[in-house]
């Protein structure tokens, strides 16, 4: 019994393992059409009798403003371009500030991220964060940066059933991606830690000094892919 046990786990790690980087390669060259985000925010506001609203539309990374990349770098993570999927000194001031018990704060990278909406469900628990991190690194090995810049800035929620730069575009600023002015970019990036409860446009005092900072980190942003 036991080695029929050992075996299925053995089956079935082999199937994860193939099927995991199948995925990922599959993604590296064709568009995400869904997330697992999406699909469960559309179930959630279907049984709570909410308005059902999805919008995304998938625009290569060369029809998606720079001033928006470098909007989300500058606000999400700024090591991005440098590092290997992982920010260990963000990981390590997100820790210390939760420890002391003020307001939780991730320490994700934009790697990171991509994994989670792309591959996984939303959560905290370790096993989820365990997967994170191995589907980081499967596209950090992968996807070179220009790819998994692309792929965030097309899956990542930017508003209630809005996803993707496109759609948030065209929802705060009745504008395509590619026309985003440094401030319109900068509000859409100041929104992401809970887009559905701040608005990119007509801003709360919050969310405005969010894109004045925001606008500030942006000049130091080389976009090197």
């Amino acid at each position: 019994m036991l080695r029929k046990i050992f075996n299925f786990i053995k089956k079935a790690a082999l199937w994860f393992f193939a099927v995991s980087i199948f995925l990922v390669i599959l993604f590296r060259f064709v568009p995400v059409p869904f997330t697992p985000l999406m699909a469960f925010r559309f179930f959630e506001n279907t049984f709570s009798d909410k308005t059902v609203y999805f919008d995304h539309d998938w625009e290569p990374l060369e029809n998606i403003s720079p001033n928006l990349q470098k909007a989300v770098i500058a606000s999400e993570d700024a090591t991005f371009i440098d590092h290997y999927g992982f920010d260990f000194n963000a990981i390590q001031k997100a820790m210390k500030s939760n420890k002391k018990g003020r307001k939780l704060r991730g320490g994700s990278t934009i790697s990171q991220q991509t994994a989670k909406n792309v591959f996984l469900w939303q959560g905290r628990s370790w096993v989820r964060k365990g997967l994170e991190a191995y589907f980081t690194v499967l596209i950090e090995v992968f996807w070179p940066k220009e790819r998994i810049m692309e792929v965030y800035l097309n899956s990542i929620e930017m508003g209630n059933g809005v996803y993707g730069a496109q759609a948030a575009s065209r929802h705060w600023y009745s504008k395509d991606a590619n026309q985003l002015t440094k401030r319109e970019a900068a509000g859409i990036a100041a929104i992401l830690p809970n887009p559905r409860k701040f608005e990119a446009s007509y801003s709360s005092s919050y969310i405005n000094r969010r894109k004045t900072r925001i606008m500030n980190n942006m000049r130091g942003v080389k976009l090197d892919y």
